[in-house]
């Protein structure tokens, strides 16, 4: 007699609007939803638009799915456009703005299962 287990697997699934905060960003924090140590920002910005000078413990990375972002990382200054990945390294000062002319929208992943930002500058 062969003993098969069989492992249920139960996937959850979020909608974007219960994420959303009043700016139209959503932010995904991996801790509160089993997703271990991953958490996420879905960005919609408009022109002009974009967080000020800040770091965190851990890695940050940004995917531009639309629109153009000009992150400032360190010293560098990297304008980047659909397709492209930028990687702030852990500790490294960062910051983006929207800097084409219509919406920006990326995904920034943080290595991490809750955000944990220093803020460098004043709001």
């Amino acid at each position: 007699m062969v003993n098969i287990r069989q492992e249920v697997i139960v996937a959850t699934v979020i909608r974007r609007d219960a994420l959303a905060r009043p700016d139209r960003t959503a932010e995904f924090r991996g801790a509160r939803h089993g997703a271990g140590d991953v958490s996420f920002i879905w960005v919609v910005m408009r022109p002009g638009e974009g967080p000020r000078l800040h770091q965190h413990p851990y890695a940050e990375t940004f995917i531009v799915l639309e629109g153009e972002a000009t992150f400032t990382v360190g010293d560098e200054v990297i304008v980047a456009h659909p397709g492209d990945i930028v990687v702030g390294p852990a500790n490294v000062p960062h910051r983006f703005v929207n800097s084409g002319p219509g919406v920006l929208r990326q995904i920034d992943i943080h290595d991490a299962p809750d955000f944990a930002t220093e803020w460098l500058e004043e709001a």
